[in-house]
């Protein structure tokens, strides 16, 4: 058997923080998510500072509570919607419009025209059917071109396959977006969630500059916005770079491409910026074994798949886990309370947990900050929504 990985939070949190969450947790009926909110102030510090020509565009969708939200108003950022519900609660915080970027490649007329008489002037659009409405819906608004870009295989949550779409047609949308009287105004790309590879930023952005060139040198167009999406990493058990090595590499392939003088850069991070700032809170409700000389124990804990932690679909995001237990660690299978046989989170991954770990005793999930309470079940097998508290 491999060496199991006895997790420390102190590699995640300071002892001071982590005190902090665990004296809140205290008392609470499990399970529940504590996120620290001064942690997501020094994220987006870190994010302004590392990349100072990038406007951020928060992609709401991990975590929409208001607290994070009024946070981040107030600290500058701007905010990436991708429905007419996000609309409505940054809007409802007081976010201006010129804040706000539609960039959901995937909606509805009355929502296009929602928007456009909201006062949002910058869509996206990757499909003829879809910039076609815009031009109906929302004349002379600036519109960006998502394309598809490479990199699912170093991405942990990868995202390219649904969005985006071939350079020669993101030529040609953005060709027509001029002739509808629209404003053809830059190109997007997402390099995929907590991705690793920060080559990949330098495959997608020689993508864009081919897309600029032709566009000028053939229509004499003339583009001024690259949004880079997200795809920053978090601090889960797998290793990555720091975010300043990052930076470092992303401004060289943008200025070997682009010069000196950069278009507009937008930057749309979710993961990255609240991830580190969570801590799910869960109960131990049963440990077995499946018969009396199975090797492994199976954990089931009352949070699962379907209560916040669908990330670790096929094991892809690997939260650490700490508990209150010494003992030595022993392969497990770790699985959630429902009724469904998909509701596993470790089945495969060497995953290990005290061998004096008993029923009642938490587990503590460590940068569950983005993509748990959105991700959570309204009503599946009659468990309410994961609880949400801000400190």
């Amino acid at each position: 058997m491999s060496t199991l990985l006895r997790i420390d939070s102190r590699d995640y949190y300071d002892a001071d923080t982590f005190s902090r969450i665990r004296e809140f947790a205290d008392g609470k009926q499990t399970p529940f998510v504590v996120i620290d909110t001064g942690i997501i102030g020094k994220q987006y510090d870190a994010m302004t500072e590392h990349f100072p020509y990038a406007g951020v565009y928060y992609a709401v969708k991990a975590n929409p509570a208001a607290e994070i939200l009024t946070l981040l108003k107030d600290r500058g950022s701007n905010f990436d919607i991708a429905s007419i519900y996000e609309l409505d609660m940054v809007m409802n915080i007081g976010v201006s419009c010129d804040r706000i970027s539609y960039g959901n490649t995937i909606k509805k007329r009355k929502d296009v025209k929602a928007f456009y008489e909201r006062g949002v002037r910058l869509f996206a659009t990757d499909s003829e059917a879809d910039l076609r409405m815009i031009a109906e819906e929302a004349p002379g608004a600036r519109i960006y071109v998502r394309i598809l870009t490479e990199g699912s295989g170093t991405a942990d949550w990868p995202l390219s396959r649904k969005f985006g779409c071939q350079n020669e047609m993101a030529c040609e949308l953005l060709v027509l977006a001029k002739e509808l009287g629209l404003v053809p105004w830059g190109v997007s790309f997402h390099v995929g969630s907590q991705q690793r590879d920060i080559g990949a930023w330098d495959a997608a952005i020689g993508k864009v500059k081919v897309i600029f060139e032709r566009l000028k040198d053939e229509h004499d167009i003339t583009l001024g916005m690259i949004n880079m999406g997200g795809g920053f990493p978090a601090n889960y058990i797998d290793p990555t770079n720091e975010l300043a090595t990052y930076a470092e590499h992303i401004h060289k392939f943008l200025v070997e491409d682009f010069g000196d003088d950069l278009p507009q850069i937008i930057l749309e991070p979710g993961r990255s910026l609240i991830a580190n700032a969570g801590v799910l809170v869960s109960e131990v409700v049963l440990i077995s074994r499946k018969s009396q000389t199975a090797l492994e124990r199976w954990v089931f804990t009352d949070v699962g798949k379907f209560s916040g932690l669908i990330e670790t679909m096929d094991e892809a995001i690997k939260f650490p886990i700490v508990t209150d237990r010494s003992g030595e660690l022993e392969k497990c299978v770790i699985a959630g309370p429902t009724c469904d046989s998909a509701d596993i989170m470790y089945e495969h991954y060497s995953y290990g947990l005290p061998m004096d770990l008993a029923i009642g005793d938490r587990l503590y999930w460590l940068t569950t900050g983005a993509y748990t309470t959105t991700y959570s079940a309204v009503c599946f097998n009659g468990f309410p929504p994961l609880k949400d508290y801000y400190l």
